[in-house]
């Protein structure tokens, strides 16, 4: 079970996974499955729109309350720090890290409105990697954004393969991003052997840009079918 104090919620908008996934507006209407959702605002504003979505995380085994204090907790921290390594990040589509701080709270209010009705829903599953509770191929696609590879420094090259083959096994597709480590901007050390390893095992896999990049060199997704 993870302690709440470990964990630094920060959730990206539908608007960044469009981009972060390359994902068309038939795509969106596929059953998706959201890998280490957390507080994004991806399944509220899917759901709104009619679409399926499910997402998990450990973080789900607590409530909106908790959650909340949580994020007020970190909020701060997380925009000081992005303001001392300004040259970290490509400011395009967000022009400051006090509009980072805004476009971030606004897509966690998203969630944080949403979560008690999607709880009840079962749309937000208490679960984690590499371990899902879904049976085979439920879903036609799962995404799985700013973990794997993100935290190359405590997570195996091991973890990395079971978890992308775990998703494979719960959706037909799998695409995961970014392949960089967290601040560094630098290609995660796990990449070539996880690609390699799951090439291995009969997967097809590839690397492909998309058109987002706001850590400096995380503008490309891991493809796995």
């Amino acid at each position: 079970m993870i302690e709440l104090e470990n964990v630094v919620p920060w959730g990206r908008s539908f608007d960044e996974y469009i981009k972060m996934f390359d994902l068309t507006s038939d795509e969106l209407k596929l059953n998706i499955l959201d890998c280490a959702g957390g507080p994004s605002s991806f399944n509220a504003e899917m759901t709104q729109k009619g679409c399926k979505v499910v997402s998990c995380d450990p973080i789900y085994q607590f409530t909106a309350q908790e959650i909340h204090s949580r994020i007020q907790q970190t909020y701060s921290k997380i925009v000081e720090g992005v303001k001392a390594t300004p040259l970290k990040f490509v400011w395009r589509d967000i022009a400051s890290p006090n509009e980072l701080g805004e476009v971030r709270m606004a897509a966690m209010n998203k969630f944080l409105a949403d979560y008690p009705q999607g709880i009840l829903q079962k749309r937000y599953i208490k679960s984690q990697l590499p371990n899902l509770p879904f049976s085979d191929t439920k879903f036609d696609l799962a995404l799985c954004a700013h973990l794997l590879f993100t935290y190359s420094n405590i997570l195996s090259t091991e973890f990395h393969v079971s978890s992308i083959v775990e998703m494979r096994r719960v959706a037909s597709e799998v695409r995961v991003f970014p392949v960089v480590t967290q601040f560094s901007g630098e290609t995660s050390p796990h990449l070539d052997t996880v690609i390699s390893k799951l090439i291995s095992q009969g997967f097809q896999v590839e690397l492909r840009k998309v058109d987002y990049e706001f850590q400096k060199g995380g503008n490309e997704m891991l493809w796995v079918r």
